[in-house]
């Protein structure tokens, strides 16, 4: 069946399914019900909005389109409101095509019942048409079409609550808070104020739904809902515009919410909760936002207030005004994480850079640093400081870790055909952490025909104490193999000592911080010089990193450190400036050794 022009759905024939997004519920049994008594192979329903619906029952041979004559003569009869049957239609001028003759009408049967609101407002009008001439229909009939009618009407009040309304909580949902919003703004300078509130964290309303389930999370927001509207006052609506996610719009003439309203909003949502019998505290966010009429047009309000609740969840006071250079900074971020997974999937913008490792007493190069590097095409050189705590943010970090193993051994792969004696460190993160990093080390190991007592993992002292006893299990596995660990920026965390003894390690890095003052500062050489001897105590190889400067250098010398790093030795190279380094350093004098 052909869709006629306008704002139409309709019913595959036989199948009795609205084709619209907002299809009408119950029109199919309506219908069904109407072509039954009525015996007519089309049944029609036109809304005053301008949507229709119709409907063929199964195995119509030849069905009756819906085409513009027969859809002006139901909408002039919708205007009407008035019940009509005509019996024998072939003469009747309504039902004629342009073109054609009155006797030669395509329908020879039609009916109309208006469709009225519970509140006497006329809605609509439901059809029965048909090809050939009928009786006069009798009561029963009549009746038939009367009550599929208000059935009909039922439908149509169901769908504009579906339309505007949660079936879960109750409330208002996106769609009605945007039909809202626009209402309230119909001049150019007419504004709004908007408040979002967001119940719960995201990944922690979702550990709701998996340890008791939707209905308890549909509970929950009940519940707090039902502290908004407490807190709320004349003239804001509520919302729910989101599974975890409310908004209140103000409105009227309202102004700016006073903090003090604000705060008393937090106080609520932070009290302790009793949903079905499971207490709990939530972690709520309010964002505060006003919204001009014009940035309605190609904008966004509610995401933008959504970005300051969610700023919010973290914060002393539990709220926040929008910020748009925060928001940007967000937005940013999401860029560069997209970005970045396309960079580690399909792109070439990812690099090694390899920093050099001397050995203090021979000047000799032990080890080379794998550093990743990332030039975008278009912002150019993006810092490691940027995209590396992003990647762990966003679940990508054991990605980047898999990069760098695999173009990392396969460089060191390189490098040992090629007759030179080094090894590689690897950094390695938090994610990492987990029985496959034994796995994923050793296939990389193989894939590239590298020797595990060739590498080196090194994690941060935060990453290396912090876990647990599983953990030091998987890093001793990989101290048995011959792989070196190493606990980087070393002095900077929270160190534990007794953790320290007992993590598998063979390498402390003290962090630069430290080490760059020791030239300088008095205190910074007794803080450094202490953790060398607290290092070579437990049977660590320390490492100074971090050493920038000859005067540096030289006070690192009076330590009993092993290994030196830092700019004054190299600068990170690039794979193919590696070995042409190699060999100037070895053939310096040793008094010149430790420069770039």
């Amino acid at each position: 069946m052909d869709t006629p022009q306008g704002s139409l759905a309709g019913s595959r024939p036989g199948a009795g399914v609205a084709d619209e997004p907002h299809a009408l519920p119950g029109f199919d049994a309506v219908a069904r019900l109407a072509a039954t008594r009525l015996d007519t192979p089309l049944v029609a329903l036109l809304l005053a909005d301008g949507s229709a619906f119709w409907y063929t029952p199964p195995g119509t041979s030849d069905p009756i389109r819906l085409d513009g004559a027969l859809l002006a003569a139901c909408r002039q009869a919708m205007r009407r409101g008035l019940a009509e049957v005509v019996p024998d239609a072939r003469d009747d001028p309504r039902f004629v095509s342009a073109g054609t003759e009155p006797a030669h009408a395509a329908v020879g049967f039609f009916a109309c019942e208006p469709v009225f609101a519970l509140d006497g407002q006329l809605l609509g009008a439901l059809f029965a048409a048909d090809r050939h001439p009928h009786p006069p229909p009798h009561t029963g009939e009549l009746g038939a079409l009367r009550d599929a009618a208000a059935l009909a009407g039922t439908g149509v009040a169901l769908r504009h609550y579906l339309e505007r309304t949660d079936p879960a909580t109750g409330l208002p949902h996106r769609n009605a808070f945007f039909a809202d919003l626009h209402a309230q703004l119909p001049g150019e300078r007419d504004s709004a104020w908007l408040v979002a509130i967001e119940v719960a964290p995201v990944a922690r309303f979702h550990a709701f739904i998996r340890a008791m389930g939707h209905t308890y999370a549909d509970a929950l927001m009940r519940a707090v809902a039902a502290r908004v509207h407490d807190w709320a006052g004349p003239g804001m609506q509520l919302y729910q515009v989101g599974a975890s996610r409310l908004a209140v719009l103000l409105g009227g003439p309202q102004g700016e919410l006073p903090s003090a309203r604000l705060d008393a909003l937090v106080a609520r949502l932070r009290e302790p909760i009793d949903c079905l019998g499971v207490p709990l505290t939530l972690q709520p966010g309010v964002g505060l936002l006003r919204v001009e009429a014009r940035e309605l047009r190609g904008g966004d309000p509610l995401r933008r207030v959504m970005s300051a609740s969610h700023a919010a969840q973290d914060s002393v006071p539990g709220w926040a005004v929008y910020d748009h250079a925060q928001d940007e900074r967000q937005r940013q971020e999401f860029f560069l994480v997209t970005e970045l997974a396309a960079a580690l999937s399909e792109r070439t913008e990812l690099e090694l850079h390899y920093q050099p490792r001397v050995q203090l007493a021979s000047g000799r190069c032990v080890a080379l640093e794998a550093l990743a590097r990332w030039r975008h095409p278009t912002l150019g050189a993006v810092p490691p400081g940027v995209f590396v705590p992003l990647a762990e943010q966003a679940g990508l970090m054991r990605s980047l870790t898999d990069w760098v193993l695999d173009h990392g051994l396969a460089q060191l792969a390189a490098w040992l055909r090629n007759g030179l004696d080094v090894k590689l460190s690897l950094n390695v993160s938090s994610a990492d952490l987990d029985a496959t990093l034994e796995a994923r080390l050793g296939a990389a190991a193989r894939r590239h025909a590298v020797p595990l007592a060739r590498l080196e993992l090194e994690f941060t002292e935060g990453t290396a104490i912090h876990h647990s006893d599983a953990t030091r299990c998987h890093l001793a596995a990989l101290r048995a193999a011959g792989v070196g660990i190493a606990i980087d920026d070393f002095g900077i965390g929270y160190s534990n000592l007794d953790a320290l003894r007992q993590m598998p390690a063979s390498c402390l890095k003290i962090d630069q911080s430290l080490v760059r003052g020791l030239d300088t500062s008095r205190h910074d050489a007794a803080i450094v010089r202490s953790m060398v001897a607290l290092g070579r105590e437990l049977g660590f190889r320390v490492v100074m990193e971090g050493v920038e400067t000859a005067g540096v250098l030289a006070a690192v010398r009076d330590m009993a450190c092993d290994e030196v790093q830092g700019f004054h030795i190299a600068h990170p190279l690039r794979a193919a400036e590696v070995a042409g380094w190699l060999h100037r350093h070895a053939a310096a004098a040793p008094a010149d050794r430790p420069r770039d």
